[in-house]
């Protein structure tokens, strides 16, 4: 977030195929430096929006910008600048790691030195395994490094960790951040509301083509359902929890009462929405 010029602005994006509004004049800015995801469920429209922004796909309406230039132009130089994490990818089955980046960093002007990316992805041990050989995670690592070795300001990530087990996720959004340390920009697709919490500075929430939400996650979290969970264990050693949109008003009613009949109340808490709460009940169907 350290320049003035948005790395991505869209404005009233749309894709219709036929009659069918795939996105719906969407509005978002993305600050170079910064970590943005998009999160909706199937056919909400990130795809088609990722798409258009990597230039794989014409837009209908709207005005895209992507580093200063329009994606559907595909130009060698924007893609020069950009890296790309697909859903899913597909490599030659008998070159090894090293080989493959070393292959893939002939295409930029200005790549990264192949060593320093195969430590930051974490295939140091595989580097000179035949990708045939490696496993569904180590092959993601590869998709990691071949988007990164091109040295790119803007990095696309279409859910790059599904798939993953616990540890290869854990070590998957420690190249997340090391992105974000590098100063990279990031915009990321995730199914995973853990990931978005943990990784994304602010995300939209997308659904049937439309922004339904956008903000950090805990703007999110605070603005996008009012109400506080209030939970206690009472005297009997029951636990119970209550909803309110005033916390203050509820604790003061709680503990005057607990007071008065010269009790405590054990694990008390007030927790706020997560950005889970938020997304399930702004995409909930009604």
């Amino acid at each position: 977030m350290t320049s003035e010029k948005p790395a991505i602005e869209v404005r009233g994006l749309c894709k219709t195929y036929g009659a069918h509004e795939a996105v719906r004049g969407i509005d978002f800015s993305v600050a170079a430096g910064e970590v943005f995801g998009l999160l909706g469920p199937n056919g909400a429209g990130k795809t088609t929006t990722v798409e258009i922004l990597e230039g794989y796909r014409d837009r209908t309406a709207g005005t895209v910008s992507v580093l200063g230039e329009d994606p559907q132009l595909r130009s060698t130089a924007l893609r020069q600048r950009v890296g790309i994490v697909l859903q899913s990818c597909g490599m030659y089955r008998h070159i090894t790691v090293r080989e493959a980046l070393t292959h893939w960093s002939r295409f930029y002007p200005h790549p990264r030195d192949v060593d320093e990316v195969i430590a930051l992805a974490g295939l140091g041990e595989k580097q000179d395994e035949r990708t045939r050989k490696l496993s569904g995670g180590q092959l993601r690592r590869l998709d990691f490094a071949l988007a990164l070795v091109g040295d790119p300001e803007l990095i696309f990530l279409d859910e790059p960790t599904t798939g993953f087990d616990p540890a290869a996720r854990r070590a998957a959004w420690e190249t997340i951040r090391s992105l974000k340390g590098l100063g990279k920009t990031v915009l990321l697709t995730t199914h995973y509301l853990d990931e978005a919490q943990e990784l994304a500075d602010r995300v939209a929430i997308i659904k049937d083509g439309g922004i339904l939400a956008i903000g950090s996650p805990a703007e999110l979290g605070v603005q996008g359902i009012s109400r506080y969970q209030v939970s206690y264990t009472d005297a009997d050693g029951s636990v119970l929890s209550e909803e309110t949109d005033d916390p203050t008003q509820l604790l003061h009613r709680l503990t005057s009462e607990a007071i008065a009949r010269g009790e405590s109340l054990l694990d008390l808490s007030v927790t706020r929405p997560s950005l889970e709460d938020v997304y399930l009940e702004l995409t909930a169907d009604v």
